[in-house]
């Protein structure tokens, strides 16, 4: 099979914060369906490591990633240990939908759903909790600033 032909070019515009609709079809690893931008370092690494939840793309659309990833990362000095697209994980899992609700329907069954919810409900408490008692610091010592700017008049 022959070597796909990358597409990626950089982009870069900083100090704007963009939104993924901004960028050009050229700056993504699966360029087509506009999926892992490639506009950084940290980007390029986390495409390699989501490369094979990538679903619903052809074998030629995979090569064309992987060497789009591979200019990318050298222009942005990441080290790639893998030669081939083929080494980057195993193919998506097709039935991850499923798999995921058959472990949340044994989180509740088994009680864990419960114990994450009220775990989560004592941590806001506590949040609230906390936040209001800094309020009440900030609002005293306000009240100690305004009273004691009055006394040196």
């Amino acid at each position: 099979m022959a070597a796909a032909e990358p597409t990626w070019q950089p982009y870069e515009r900083h100090g704007l914060l963009t939104t993924q609709s901004d960028l050009p079809d050229t700056v993504f690893a699966f360029p087509t369906q506009r999926k892992e931008p490639l506009t950084d370092a940290a980007h390029v690494r986390n495409a390699v490591a989501r490369f094979d939840q990538v679903t619903d793309v052809s074998d030629t659309d995979r090569a064309m990633a992987f060497a789009n990833i591979e200019k990318a990362a050298r222009h942005y000095n990441v080290d790639l240990s893998e030669t081939d697209w083929h080494q980057l994980g195993v193919r998506p899992q097709p039935h991850r939908r499923e798999s995921a609700r058959k472990g949340a329907e044994t989180r509740k069954r088994t009680g864990e759903a419960e114990e994450a919810a009220l775990k989560a409900a004592q941590t806001r408490e506590k949040l609230r909790s906390e936040e209001a008692a800094a309020r009440k610091a900030e609002a005293t010592r306000l009240g100690r600033e305004h009273v004691e700017g009055r006394r040196e008049v």
